[in-house]
């Protein structure tokens, strides 16, 4: 960082003196010594940097033990936050077995299951849970069954070690996915995914069509080409850049760990707008909404991890969406949503619809929205997604679909929405006139 600043004080004081060779200075040797840098630190920091660094994690493990994150404090905190829900709604573990981990469990809720209506199901973005969504999931639950779970990896769900390539990683999450549907005994349903959720959603989709009613994507991560050139595009000052090349080795939020006690201060410093607009349905939400964020990623890294080997650079991923457009069924209806602030590029829904066509493909943009487009205008989202389920209800473009089929080794087709609960899950209900969880093992 220091030779970087260096280097950008000598370019900008150096035309001041006219001298013949500034413009070979600026135009030739700046952007090679640049490239230089950049270079080393890309080398050097997937060597020895990387190793130093873990080590001295693993070291101070014991130091800031006390400040590591509490299942309890999670679970209190995401019950604090669901409070402000009108609707009665369930908290249970789905065992999904050895998709990833020996005996992985992903942590869902669930809302109106009796309803007849074609069932929705959230995924949540990279570092969030399921009780973000509080916003929307009474709006949601209105008309048909609501389920949104904590990925693998993230929120109460289990942690367990993905693969460390980006397609086996990827199809980890996917299959987690279906093994959650084979568990909770869905047949088709409307996926709705947020930013990375909207990436899974989407690979989701290209495996398993005839289980996906309506694809919904809010300003998904993942589905655009990286550009060359893309920090230089962006105009980032070379110390920004250098910084961030250091940096890509590492975890997106590998600093609200390393900052043990501040973690939580970290959060709501760094993004206290995403606490402002929980106000109007989280009581004290300035206070709940950091927490919840921090209790979430102060565990162990799994899903983040996993989250870090899809992409390269800041922003991208390794395998867009956009090369696999022609994978997706043609006859599968999907809505994507932006936000018009979003640092998402929302070009990828216009290629959808140049792919697809406009029959089965719907984009809208939010004005006013940015990434969290779930939350910056919740009134018009859940309008649009209401609208995109409205739509699965009445016309399934694909009849040959419409029954879902049997599960194989089994003698009938998987249970309908609202039929009985399976049996291997814990299911915590809570009604909203009730002051306490009740734990109930159901058969």
């Amino acid at each position: 960082v220091f030779i970087s600043e260096f280097l950008m004080s000598i370019s900008s004081v150096m035309p001041r003196f006219h001298i013949p060779c500034c413009s070979i200075w600026t135009h030739y040797l700046m952007p090679f010594i640049y490239h230089v840098i950049i270079g080393f630190l890309s080398t050097v920091s997937r060597t020895w940097i990387g190793t130093v660094v873990s080590i001295i994690w693993n070291w101070t493990g014991g130091w800031f033990s006390w400040t590591r994150q509490s299942d309890a404090m999670l679970r209190n905190i995401e019950k604090q936050i669901l409070s402000c829900l009108k609707t009665a709604y369930k908290r249970f573990y789905v065992d999904i077995g050895s998709v990833v981990g020996q005996s992985d469990k992903i942590w869902t809720i669930s809302l109106n299951e009796e309803s007849p209506k074609t069932p929705l199901v959230l995924l949540h973005g990279m570092g969030a849970g399921l009780a973000l969504w509080c916003p929307n999931l009474d709006s949601f639950a209105a008309t048909r069954p609501v389920y949104a779970i904590d990925l693998l990896g993230f929120g109460r769900s289990s942690r367990p070690k993905f693969a460390s390539d980006a397609q086996k990683a990827e199809a980890q999450w996917v299959e987690s996915v279906e093994e959650w549907r084979r568990e909770v005994n869905l047949g088709q349903f409307i996926l709705l995914g947020h930013s990375l959720g909207g990436y899974i959603a989407t690979a989701y989709a290209m495996k398993y069509p005839e289980r996906v009613r309506h694809l919904v994507l809010a300003d998904p991560w993942g589905f655009a080409e990286r550009p060359p050139n893309a920090y230089e595009k962006a105009q980032l000052p070379l110390w920004v850049r250098v910084i961030g090349s250091a940096l890509q080795p590492l975890n997106p939020l590998w600093a609200v760990r390393a900052a043990g006690p501040a973690g939580k201060w970290l959060v709501s410093k760094t993004r206290p707008d995403i606490s402002r607009k929980y106000l109007n349905y989280v009581p004290d939400a300035e206070r709940v909404i950091p927490e919840y964020i921090y209790q979430c990623n102060s565990q162990t890294p799994s899903g983040e991890s996993a989250f870090h080997t899809l992409m390269t650079g800041f922003g991208w991923a390794k395998n867009p969406m956009v090369r696999r457009v022609n994978e997706l069924d043609p006859a599968l209806p999907i809505t994507v949503l932006y936000g018009s602030r979003s640092w998402v590029d929302n070009s990828s829904g216009q290629v959808l619809v140049e792919q697809r066509g406009p029959t089965n493909t719907y984009v809208q943009v939010i004005n006013g929205a940015g990434h969290h487009v779930y939350l910056d205008k919740p009134e018009l989202f859940n309008k649009f997604v209401l609208e995109a389920c409205t739509r699965a209800d009445e016309h399934d473009p694909r009849p040959a679909l419409k029954a879902a089929p049997a599960e194989p080794g089994t003698e009938t087709p998987a249970l309908p929405p609202g039929g009985e609960a399976p049996s291997n899950t814990v299911a915590i209900t809570n009604k909203a006139s009730a002051s306490s969880d009740t734990t109930a093992h159901t058969s």
